[in-house]
């Protein structure tokens, strides 16, 4: 294949990307989407296995095959409960590739065109693989820690410890101190040191940041392993990898301000340390207040005598997979009279959109589902918010409360609703660790049962 036609190939296969990553924009579009990043994927695969300079396909081919075998299966089997952390080692292996293809460029770079008139490395591809290889190494161990504590394998609470900015810090000079080295001096000892420490510093990274902030980390790794890719994507001289690394990189580096922006949180207060674990902070004990409980029956009378009822979905949704069962319910609400709509945070769950593919997957109308920003001042107007395990996103402390350590975020205002109905399985502090003043509040009445069984115990009221 020429290299013209390469040339062409790939820019259509990075005109498909953009052109997903605008489907992916809107819930009505993301199929289209996703179907033109395969696509733009599918080109730029075959246009690489084609080309001439490759030696031999029996390792092409085995570790497509491998590869696609293993991505086929995880897609099949993966709840949706567990998409944040498939998304997180997903990101890791990015990183590790990353690492991989430089080591190999570095040990022979012969094959990948990189060496000057001298017949050494260049300074410039000396450059692009050191930053391919930090970038790609925090990647790789920032991800295997994120992954872990969304998987709960350990404590989702931040891990401090004394001075631990500083040794970050420390880190982080001698790991340039070692790619200005680099740059100057080919030893392989420079080129594993530079990378242990990436791996360390990765590790150190992620390490402080609570389950509060993990829909932020979820995104800044997606950032990092785009800018991985496209560090790497210099070494090889490939534009399509350049291109899609930086679409990747940028994309997730805007998707972490939106994150940090609507827990009104800088990046820097979340990689210098985040808060929120699996256990609650300081506060009035919960067994000594007061809540009111409630059954489905009450529940759905409730509803039912209702004009207008706002759903809030949250992690506790995702956990029941009560979707389905939850549209259920609603349709026969609906039969009733009742208008309903459903009201999403931005950072309602693990991950970016998560409550959106939810409710795509049970084939909830896109019209009637509403951003905070849309919808925030409807709960006051509302008869009824039903809320199915939005916790930390409901917390009237964060708008109330300055002691708090979530003051300031943004939430849904559904205690200003005239009845809050809250599913949740227990009286438990959110993934934040911080007790929930909602559940208390007059107006509020705990339905404490899995999402799936009481909504469905509703429907059947209903």
């Amino acid at each position: 294949m020429s290299a013209n036609i390469t040339a062409l190939a790939y820019l259509v296969s990075s005109i498909l990307f953009i052109l997903a990553l605008r489907g992916l924009s809107s819930p009505a579009t993301s199929r289209r989407g996703n179907i033109m990043g395969m696509v733009g994927m599918a080109i730029a695969m075959i246009v690489t296995i084609l080309n001439p300079d490759v030696v031999s396909y029996d390792w092409v081919i085995g570790g497509i095959v491998l590869g696609g075998a293993i991505g086929a299966v995880i897609a099949q089997r993966i709840a949706m409960t567990a998409m944040p952390q498939l998304v997180a080692a997903f990101h890791s292996l990015v990183g590790l590739a990353a690492v991989l293809v430089a080591a190999a460029a570095f040990y022979n770079p012969e094959a990948y065109g990189i060496l000057d008139a001298s017949g050494t490395l260049t300074v410039l591809s000396r450059i692009e693989m050191s930053v391919g290889i930090v970038i790609g190494a925090i990647t790789f161990s920032g991800s295997v820690i994120a992954f872990t504590k969304l998987q709960g394998l350990v404590s989702g609470n931040p891990v401090t410890f004394p001075g631990q900015h500083m040794v970050n810090l420390a880190i982080g000079l001698v790991i340039v101190a070692l790619v200005i080295w680099f740059c100057v001096d080919l030893d392989p000892r420079i080129f594993w040191a530079m990378t242990a420490l990436a791996f360390i510093i990765g590790f150190m990274i992620i390490i402080p940041i609570g389950g509060a902030d993990m829909p932020v980390v979820v995104s800044m790794l997606n950032s990092y392993s785009g800018w991985a890719a496209a560090g790497i994507g210099f070494t090889l001289e490939n534009t399509a990898l350049i291109i899609v690394g930086a679409l990747v990189g940028s994309s997730g580096a805007i998707l972490s301000y939106i994150m940090c922006k609507a827990m009104n949180r800088s990046f820097f207060s979340v990689i210098l340390g985040g808060f929120g674990g699996d256990a609650a902070v300081a506060g009035p004990d919960k067994g000594d207040r007061p809540h009111k409980a409630g059954s489905a029956d009450d529940a759905a009378f409730i509803m039912k005598n209702a004009g207008k009822v706002i759903i809030v979905p949250g992690y506790g949704l995702a956990v029941a997979q009560a979707q389905h069962a939850l549209r259920e319910m609603v349709d026969l609400l609906k039969e009733a009279g009742v208008d309903v709509v459903y009201a999403i945070h931005p950072v309602a769950g693990r991950m970016p959109g998560h409550m959106n593919v939810l409710l795509a997957e049970a084939n909830v109308p896109y019209d009637e589902v509403f951003e905070l920003e849309e919808i925030n001042s409807d709960f006051s107007t509302a008869d009824v918010a039903f809320v199915v395990g939005a916790n930390d996103v409901t917390n009237p402390a964060a708008r109330d409360d300055p002691q708090s350590p979530i003051y300031g975020m943004p939430i849904l205002d559904v205690d200003k609703a005239q009845t809050v109905l809250f599913v949740k399985r227990s009286m438990s502090a959110g993934y934040a660790g911080i007790d929930n003043d909602l559940f208390y509040k007059d107006n509020t009445m705990m339905l404490l049962a899995d999402a799936k069984k009481m909504v469905e115990e509703i429907s059947r009221s209903l």
